[in-house]
């Protein structure tokens, strides 16, 4: 009994604590961060809402919208016209999703002529067969070709594959468009792409972000999770300070002839691809864009463990190591600073609620006094309001995730409908909580560390450029043998084709109709 009353009078104290001055600031700061997310998510699904009207508006004359707003530009004296695009897709690894994924990517139904560079490092690379399997399917009838680009020595591998698929491209090609595999586009999304780099020349990069698919484990809701508060700065409609480098499209003379040092500040000790671009267009002030129908499905792992998830979000922070001037690393730095602050104060207050909720009962049971019933309806005050923002900001991400499904719905009209119906809101809810504890932890280790391991390949970084990089063979103990969100297998496992569907056929017949042309060198 003696034990209970210590107990009860150490979480009255603890709870009337929680109500001083700087306790009620961490909390009220704490639903001003909710307050402040559920505005950013509402003016992105106001953005993306407005193109899902103006497609359905269009759609009332024009049934291929999701191609074209404007049913002229399918007129075959425009879709003849438009510039030679080339694909890169550096490869690592084989999962689940990625036969789908890349299908989605050569069954594209852009008019002009397009070409396909799947980037492996060696033929032992379980990608390898499963993409060379895939091609013979479509044989002649598109432009696209495994090149294994072999292994990096002053770069990330990804780098490394981008920058030699970009000297392997087309002559001609006027844009290059960087997809990772786990990118699952849309039938008008290269079009789309292009259309707004043909409108607006001084579009430097062009843009998108996924819409994550929780497979169901807490640590595919912690990746879900994660990415929503980015997605705020995507969904603009034009231009932006972000870049995803899932899916970047660029003008293939910057590569050529090395404008603001792209290929050497890639080449040269890069380890994020999309970080080192964002940078350089900011240094350079150059336009990054990011069209509102640039949203694409991204399906997590069926097993994504939450090992995994931390293995990501271990790769995530330590991007945050990597910079190439004095200036991306201070805003680095600010942003490592803004984001941990932000995260355990978002953290704090609902540790706060949980001791005022649980001084509330013991004073129930016990009986009121004055002066703790006084202190437990300040602290149940204050979980009140932390209870509604936190509601407000579920239901904001609610409806924007509910947008995006919809678009991307409206956008793939041939494939499986995505709902929303498989989501977990009480698991969104709970990996919040442990994604913004677990950040500040990573980050912090990622500064000490200044190393990671990549799919199987370790970067150990110095005055934020690559400056060693390391290779074992595969072990028990060492090498994941799958990589994080896509589950893929990087040693041995190879894929098998699915069945072709009604896009693949109708992208074949775009293929034939296109200039005789297409595949000449």
């Amino acid at each position: 009994m003696p034990s209970f009353e210590h107990f009860d009078l150490f979480l009255f104290s603890l709870s009337r604590a929680l109500c001083s001055p700087v306790a009620v600031f961490i909390q009220i700061q704490g639903c001003l961060i909710c307050l402040v997310l559920a505005l950013g998510w509402a003016c992105a699904s106001y953005v993306r809402n407005r193109e899902i009207k103006q497609m359905k508006d269009s759609m009332r004359k024009n049934s291929f919208a999701f191609l074209y707003h404007d049913i002229n530009q399918l007129e075959h004296s425009n879709q003849v016209n438009l510039p030679r695009v080339t694909v890169i897709m550096p490869l690592k690894g084989f999962g689940e999703h990625n036969l789908h994924n890349w299908r989605s990517q050569i069954t594209s139904l852009y008019g002009g002529p397009l070409e396909f560079l799947f980037m492996v490092e060696s033929t032992e690379d379980p990608a390898y067969h499963a993409v060379s399997r895939l091609l013979s399917e479509f044989e002649d009838h598109v432009d696209a070709k495994i090149v294994v680009a072999g292994m990096s020595t002053t770069c990330s591998q990804k780098i490394h594959n981008q920058l030699v698929g970009v000297e392997t491209m087309h002559k001609d090609s006027k844009y290059v468009l960087f997809l990772d595999d786990d990118v699952r586009i849309h039938p008008g999304s290269i079009g789309a792409l292009t259309y707004e780099m043909e409108n607006n020349p001084e579009i430097f990069i062009q843009t998108g972000y996924p819409l994550d698919l929780p497979s169901g484990s807490l640590g595919s809701y912690c990746i879900y999770e994660y990415h929503m508060p980015c997605s705020m700065g995507f969904a603009t409609g034009g231009k932006t300070f972000f870049l995803w480098g899932g899916c970047m499209m660029m003008h293939a003379d910057d590569f050529r002839q090395d404008r603001y040092g792209i290929v050497s500040g890639l080449r040269d000790g890069g380890y994020s691809d999309d970080m080192t671009l964002a940078a350089i267009a900011g240094a350079n002030k150059r336009l990054i864009a990011s069209p509102p129908v640039a949203v694409f499905p991204h399906p997590l792992a069926s097993d994504l463990s939450f090992g995994r998830y931390w293995n990501y979000l271990r790769k995530q922070t330590f991007v945050l190591e990597s910079y190439k001037t004095k200036v991306n690393w201070m805003m680095n730095r600010a942003l490592f600073t803004s984001h941990c602050y932000l995260s355990w104060g978002f953290v704090a207050p609902y540790l706060m609620a949980t001791i005022h909720v649980l001084a509330a009962l013991r004073s129930h049971v016990k009986g009121y006094s004055l002066e703790e019933a006084t202190h437990t309806s300040v602290g149940l005050s204050l979980v009140s309001l932390l209870a509604i923002c936190t509601i407000i900001e579920l239901l904001s991400m609610w409806n924007l995730t509910r947008i995006e499904v919809q678009l991307c719905n409206m956008l793939s009209p041939e494939a499986p409908q995505l709902s929303l119906a498989s989501y977990n809101w009480f698991l969104v809810f709970i990996a919040m909580l442990v994604d913004n504890f677990l950040y500040p932890i990573s980050a912090i280790r990622s500064h000490f560390s200044q190393s990671i391991n990549w799919s199987g390949i370790r970067y150990y970084l110095r005055d934020g450029k690559i400056s060693k990089i390391e290779r074992t063979e595969r072990s028990n103990d060492m090498d994941p043998v799958f990589t994080d969100l896509g589950g893929k297998h990087l040693y041995g496992k190879k894929g098998l084709p699915a069945r072709m569907s009604f896009l693949s056929s109708l992208s074949r017949s775009l293929a034939q109709w296109r200039q005789p042309k297409k595949f000449d060198n």
